[in-house]
């Protein structure tokens, strides 16, 4: 009987509308039904497990000239006997605290675990970043991740399901490497949703001339009736010349750099990290009065992958 080896073939996960599947393919098949199923496999396109995009997948939304410079799929393995993994910490760092985060939050951010609650946990190929009530029932438990690496202009995107619940406030966004007082550092804005109104999503920047705190932020929204309940892909396009923001490849925002050198207008001229976080309440996401649903808890923000695009520079500029 012919004796195929599937050695290297061993685990394979199918992504479609946001569901993954994964099968696992061990030893030696050595039946008709084992060697067909292993060919449909081979013939179907199917990634190994925690392999680059392919370049159909890479290519669909991203922009003429951007080529992959950083990528986190979220399939990391589970340790042996534990129901999840954990974000790389190698490519990852927490910021904690329940002090309100200059908007009257009411989450605790944790870093990963505390006591019983674990807040950012993968499985099944996403990142999963959950609030729940805590024992004492004070700050509900929840994460707020950064990426160690920063980047200076490039395609950023993720693909995101977004929780539901009145309270929940989830964000993709990004700040700069650099440091500095808010909001004269400035903000990149990819992705925010408030629960209280629902599949409404924005994107917007925040620079010492245009911000929340003065009423002069530059930003737009959308609305996208199933981004509660499906998976869309939310990116911006940062170049010298602008930010644009998008939702499932269309544009919807754009400011320009009014190009005059001035800080206060246009400080997005510096490296800038990535960050995901869920957070509850607050001066927005609880609309001012702390108005949150308690019965919506637990709460999941869903985050299938993380990926950076950046031109490739001229031969000449590496030089």
């Amino acid at each position: 009987m012919t004796m195929l080896n599937l050695s290297l073939l061993r685990t394979f996960r199918i992504k479609q509308k946001g569901f993954f599947q994964d099968f696992k393919l061990d030893g030696v098949c050595d039946s008709p039904m084992h060697i067909l199923f292993a060919l449909a496999v081979l013939l179907s396109g199917f990634a190994p497990l925690g392999a680059a995009p392919s370049a159909a997948e890479q290519s669909k939304h991203v922009p003429a000239g951007y080529s992959l410079a950083w990528q986190d799929e979220f399939n990391a393995p589970r340790q042996p006997g534990a129901a999840f993994a954990t974000p790389d910490p190698a490519e990852w760092t927490y910021e904690t605290g329940a002090h309100g985060w200059g908007n009257n939050e009411l989450q605790n951010y944790i870093s990963g675990k505390e006591g019983k609650g674990h807040a950012a946990t993968i499985s099944d190929g996403t990142l999963k970043i959950t609030l729940h009530k805590n024992a004492t029932d004070k700050h509900p438990l929840s994460a707020r991740i950064n990426t160690k690496r920063s980047w200076k202009y490039g395609y950023f995107e993720a693909r995101l399901k977004l929780p539901t619940g009145k309270g929940t406030w989830p964000a993709f966004w990004m700040m700069p490497a650099t440091g500095g007082k808010w909001p004269d550092c400035g903000e990149i804005d990819i992705m925010e949703e408030v629960g209280r109104d629902p599949n409404v999503i924005h994107s917007t920047i925040h620079c010492k001339a245009y911000n929340h705190s003065r009423g002069t932020q530059k930003g737009k929204q959308i609305k996208v009736p199933t981004a509660e309940s499906e998976f869309h892909i939310y990116a911006v396009e940062w170049t010298e010349d602008f930010i644009r923001g998008f939702v499932d490849g269309q544009r919807y925002f754009e400011f320009p750099n009014d190009k005059k050198g001035n800080k206060d207008t246009w400080p997005f001229d510096v490296p800038f990290y990535l960050k995901l976080n869920l957070a509850w309440g607050g001066n927005w996401g609880g609309g001012g009065k702390q108005d949150v649903d308690k019965s919506k808890l637990p709460a999941t923000y869903e985050i299938d992958y993380v990926r950076v695009y950046q031109k490739k520079l001229p031969r000449s500029a590496g030089l």
